[in-house]
């Protein structure tokens, strides 16, 4: 899974990198963004835009938004065809951008957090999709939740899954709202080049969403 993430990159340098044409939010950087937290994605309405989600998807079916902190992932290879997930799949797609993800290794010691990122430093679109959701009082919500694929040789020792990393060039047909066809989209979903990751243990500081800071990607001292 992808349970956390970090957000560093400020939005205005996001912007050549996704084409973006509008920034319509914008949020404190974050080392350990968590579930139920607000993150920044970039969709495409008609115009290529930064937007704000609260991460944990909410269906629009949904009777209470607590069904969010159990959606905070989608496996790519059913996301097209879950009820939770498959209308969203096929109308409202995004990139959930970040400049690096945590997974925790299981050691003999116990869990070790790793850090895992693009060795040319820069931030990445994670495969995302997002809903809108109505309380009976008329509050909208809107929400996301990140997809997930098997893991490429460089996570594999790490974890069992991988957030599904977007090259740029794949970017426009994701976000295609005129592509409807879950075959047209599915090929995308597959692992990124572990040649072009790298990963290194950080310390358990990370294990808390309560801490935050550029502590939490300093390598581990032990």
């Amino acid at each position: 899974m992808c349970g956390r993430f970090v957000r560093q990159t400020p939005a205005r340098a996001m912007a050549p990198l996704f084409d973006l044409e509008r920034i319509d939010a914008e949020l404190e950087p974050s080392y350990n963004v968590a579930p139920s937290q607000d993150v920044l994605a970039v969709v495409d309405d008609g115009v290529r835009r930064l937007r704000a989600f609260r991460w944990g998807l909410v269906p629009f079916w949904a009777e209470e938004p607590a069904i969010g902190s159990r959606m905070i992932n989608a496996r790519a290879e059913t996301a097209a065809e879950k009820p939770s997930f498959r209308q969203a799949f096929r109308q409202r797609r995004c990139l959930v951008v970040a400049d690096g993800f945590y997974e925790w290794r299981k050691d003999p010691q116990g869990k070790t957090p790793v850090y895992i990122h693009l060795r040319s430093g820069q931030p990445f679109g994670l495969a995302g999709l997002y809903e809108r959701w109505h309380s009976p009082e008329g509050e909208l919500l809107e929400t996301c939740t990140i997809l997930t694929t098997a893991p490429n040789h460089l996570l594999r020792p790490i974890h069992n899954r991988m957030p599904v990393i977007l090259p740029r060039e794949h970017h426009g047909l994701w976000l295609d709202p005129s592509v409807q066809d879950p075959q047209a989209l599915q090929p995308l979903l597959r692992p990124y080049d572990a040649d072009a990751m790298a990963a290194y243990d950080v310390s358990r500081y990370v294990n808390s969403p309560r801490n935050d800071g550029p502590r939490c990607i300093e390598p581990s001292q032990s």
